[in-house]
This record gives structure tokens, sequence and C-alpha cells, in this order.
């Protein structure tokens, strides 16, 4: 087997995987009114049950950071994303408090693992590719998105119990998970030594910029992804049904905008694209703020979708870009600030919310947003591609022992 084919191979591989982890996510996220109704959670509760998946998750990739020092990121990977669909499923078989709590439990911690790994490997292979792809893979998780906030429309429509709806989607992705994980691939580069020289004080300070634009980007994407529902019932008077379609509009529009970003990278920059994101996401949020009614919030949500899908992407790419003898790290380090994003979104929108209105919360996560134009620089050099010198041929190493070819 020629490197190529295997390269090929795992590409697609990685590629369905951010896939079903798409689909995982949009099926608990969008149902948030139901999985609240059947447990009975308190408005006053929710946000702890909504903060608690992130704290976990950040706790795992942690933990991740160290684990991929002894066994591979594929290996991770391989057992964390099986785990993660077995905890939606759980959310959804629940009677209880307790229940939803375990389950919730076991799937941010899964999920912290599986987000890490999925990151490390997509870099590994962006930079054995030599050229931007990292947008494709999160154009996969996008898709995967679609679908699963579709599946959860319809469950809402047809008045699904929880479990009835997750119980599809589970027996068809798990098996094909579990077999496309043989074709993952590992790239040498991430390893201990790789960490002692490209990551001690002087690395962490090049990081902690990318580590603001994450959390920034994923405060923007928490409001999406928690309070999107909600808001459209609650405030603009949507239907529950109608409620749902927010976060499927969301997830359509950063499809698009992934589907094309890495030819936008090659042809204009990173730093030219996370700029235009930056500034059309921050358009997104005033438009849902003021919008009278609900067609006019779903165009809010069309233009955060276009804006805020090329950030946390082309962050990744820049960490593995700055660090790439300790990418799996620095991707670790960096995965924990999308939690962080979470963890202070969800209630500070919540906050903002019962204290002052929603559409008022709503302008928050657009003023954080735009700190990502402050750190653009981070991204590389205005003129650059994607990286520094990074477009080269395919002549790589891969494999934890691989040879050079």
């Amino acid at each position: 087997m020629t490197v190529d084919v295997r390269l090929r191979r795992g590409r697609g591989a990685l590629g369905f995987s951010f896939f079903a982890q798409g689909v995982a996510f949009a099926l608990l996220v969008t149902r948030i009114p139901a999985i609240q109704a059947q447990y009975g959670i308190s408005d006053g509760l929710l946000p702890a049950f909504l903060a608690a998946v992130p704290i976990l998750a950040g706790v795992s990739s942690v933990a991740t950071e160290h684990l991929v020092k002894r066994v591979a990121p594929s290996v991770v990977l391989r057992w964390a994303q099986p785990v993660v669909l077995l905890a939606l499923l759980g959310v959804g078989a629940g009677t209880a408090l307790w229940h939803v709590a375990v389950a919730l439990g076991v799937f941010g911690l899964s999920v912290g693992a599986l987000d890490a790994s999925m990151n490390m490997l997509g870099v590994s292979l962006q930079r054995a590719y030599g050229r931007s792809i990292m947008l494709g893979f999160h154009a996969s998780y996008s898709l995967g998105g679609i679908l699963g906030a579709s599946a959860a429309w319809a469950g809402a429509h047809w008045h699904l119990a929880l479990f009835t709806g997750y119980l599809p989607a589970v027996v068809v992705l798990l098996p094909l998970v579990v077999v496309g994980s043989r074709f993952y691939v590992d790239a040498v580069g991430g390893g201990v030594e790789g960490v002692e020289k490209g990551l001690g004080v002087g690395g962490g300070k090049l990081l902690l910029p990318l580590c603001l634009v994450m959390a920034c980007a994923y405060i923007g994407d928490s409001t999406v992804a928690n309070w999107s529902a909600k808001y459209l019932q609650d405030v603009l008077g949507s239907s529950e049904q109608l409620a749902t379609v927010p976060y499927n509009v969301y997830m359509v529009t950063t499809l698009i905008g992934r589907a094309v970003g890495d030819l936008g990278v090659r042809r204009f920059g990173a730093v030219a694209v996370v700029r235009g994101g930056t500034v059309v996401a921050a358009g997104g949020f005033a438009v849902v703020a003021a919008a009278p009614g609900a067609w006019t919030g779903m165009l809010g949500f069309t233009l955060l979708g276009i804006g805020l899908c090329v950030i946390v992407p082309q962050t990744f790419a820049a960490a593995g870009r700055l660090f790439p003898g300790a990418s799996d790290t620095a991707v670790a380090r960096l995965n924990i600030f999308n939690y962080v994003g979470f963890l202070v979104g969800s209630p500070l929108v919540g906050a903002v919310g019962d204290a002052w209105s929603y559409r008022g919360a709503m302008l928050v996560p657009m003023v954080l947003v735009l700190v990502t134009l402050v750190n653009t620089r981070s991204f590389g050099a205005d003129g650059a591609r994607y990286g520094v010198g990074h477009e080269r041929p395919r002549v790589v190493d891969v494999g934890r022992g691989g040879n050079e070819v």
C-alpha cells in the first residue's frame, strides 16, 4: 500500500468521524427543551446541566494531552467515539434526574477525548498533505449537524420520545465509526520530545492569543447551540417545531462556508479569511438581537454560520503550524478553550438574559467575537496562504515509526 492511498483513507475515515460527532452533538443540543421536559429540569437548574458537559470535556482534554504521550491519538478516538454515541442514547433512555446527570457526565468526558484526538489527527494530516484541508473536516461535522438537527426536527414534529429519536442514529453510526477507525493515520511529530522543545514558557505565550480566539468563537457557537431554540420560541414567538430550525440553518451555512473555506485560505490566506468571518459573525449577532420576528432571526443565524465557521478550524490549524513538533499537545491545550467558551457562553447569556433581556444578551457574544480581530496575526503573515512555508509536496513521514518516503 502506498503512502498516498493510506493518507486518503485516513482522511476519509477522519472525515466520517467528524460527521458522526456532528450528528450526535446536534441531536443533543437541539432537543434541550425536550430533555428539560422529560426530566423536569427547572430553568434555574438547566444552566448547571449545560455547564457540566464542557467542564468534564475540558478535564478530559487535559487528560488526553498526557494520554497521547503513551498511545496514539487514533487509539483514543477509536474508543471515545462509541462511548459518545452510547452516552447520547443514555440521555434519552432515563427517567430520573440522576439518570440524565450520569449520561451527560459520560458524554462530556468522552467528547473531550474525542474532540481533542480528532483535531490532533486533522492537524497532522493537514501537515502531511501540505495544504489546507482542516476546514473540510469541520465541513463534515457541519453536514452531520444538519442531519442531526433535521432528525431532531422530525422527532419534535412527530412527538417522538427522546430514546426513539436517538436510537436510529446510534444503530447506524456506531458500527460505521468502529470500522472506519481501522484507517486512521497518526503522523510523526507530536511526541514527548516535540512537547519539551515546542511548548515551554515562550511557546505557551505564543499559544495564548489562539486560546483567546478559540474561547470567544465558542462563546458565539455555544450561544447558537444552547440558546437558539429557546430564543426563537420564547423571545421571537415561534413554535417548538420551528425552534429546532435555527441550529439547522446555522449548520447549513457552516457547511457551505467550510466546504469552500480551504480554497479561500489557499487563495487569500488564513488572516484575511478569519478577519472576514469575524466581521460577518458580529453582524449576525446584531441581526439576531434586533430581529422583529422568527424569520429575521433566521437571517441572523445564517450570518452567524457563515462568519463563525472558519474561525475554529483555522485556530487549530494555526496551532499546528506554530508547533509542528508538538502539535498534539498544542491542540489538546487549545481544545480546552473550546469548553471554556461553552462553559462561559451558556451561563453568561442566560444570566444577562435574566437580568436584562435576551435580546441584549446577544450583544455580549457579538463583542467577544470581535476580540478575534486583535489576534489575527497569530494565524500567519497577511500574505501567507496556509502557514508560512507550509505549502509543499505531499512527501511526508506517516505512522508512528513510519519510514521516510
